[in-house]
């Protein structure tokens, strides 16, 4: 039986990093009926203001977690080396407009290992358009920089992620990442397991039929 499942996620965000290990694990074990849809849930809006340091604390102290609970590698120094804007958008629409030329995933994995193993800030346009240059270079990427460029800061971009972020809303109270699986008209919530994929998928394969 055909279906969809909805990936709701932010490029910018600690536990999709996380969860990363094993969203691979599963989408490569998904049945070929499932469609995979990302859907950018927009974690935090355009912002030209620094991180208050509360803020910064916070979000460090999540990375603790995350590396404690998961094994995940956090590289620090990106809040030695950067000023924080708690500002996820461009991200987004990085992965969107990555999307319009099929490198939507390569686009994410860069933002994410830009962001949190070369201590990069996504929040940044031009670190955005630095990363795209480097997937155009790579040889299994097709990626169009001057088509990129354009597409970002696009109207049609920005009201695909307007639509996203409603969507993402729509089918879940969750946070991110969430999972939901919709079969015949019907959305299905999908506990995420961080440790193992199979629960997932059984769960899946269950109500795909």
């Amino acid at each position: 039986m055909n279906g969809t499942l909805y990936y709701i996620h932010d490029p910018m965000c600690s536990w999709c990093w996380g969860y990363r290990p094993i969203w691979d694990l599963l989408q490569n074990k998904l049945p070929r009926s499932i469609v995979v849809e990302y859907v950018a849930g927009g974690l935090a809006p355009d912002s030209n203001s620094s991180m208050p340091l509360a803020q910064q604390q916070m979000i460090q102290n999540h990375w603790r977690t995350i590396e404690k609970k998961l094994g995940t590698h956090f590289n620090h120094d990106f809040w030695r080396d950067n000023t924080p804007r708690r500002s996820t958008y461009n991200a987004c629409r990085a992965a969107i407009a990555a999307h319009k030329q099929a490198c939507q995933q390569p686009m994410i994995e860069a933002i994410q290992q830009g962001y949190y193993l070369r201590a990069l800030n996504p929040s940044d346009l031009n670190m955005l358009i630095d990363l795209a240059r480097e997937l155009s270079e790579q040889e299994l990427q097709t990626l169009n920089v001057e088509k990129f460029i354009k597409d970002i800061s696009s109207e049609k971009i920005e009201r695909e992620l307007a639509r996203q972020i409603s969507l993402a809303r729509k089918l879940s109270q969750q946070g991110f990442p969430s999972l939901v699986l919709e079969v015949n008209g019907l959305r299905h919530q999908i506990a995420i397991d961080y440790d193992d994929h199979q629960h997932t998928l059984a769960e899946i394969n269950r109500l795909a039929g």
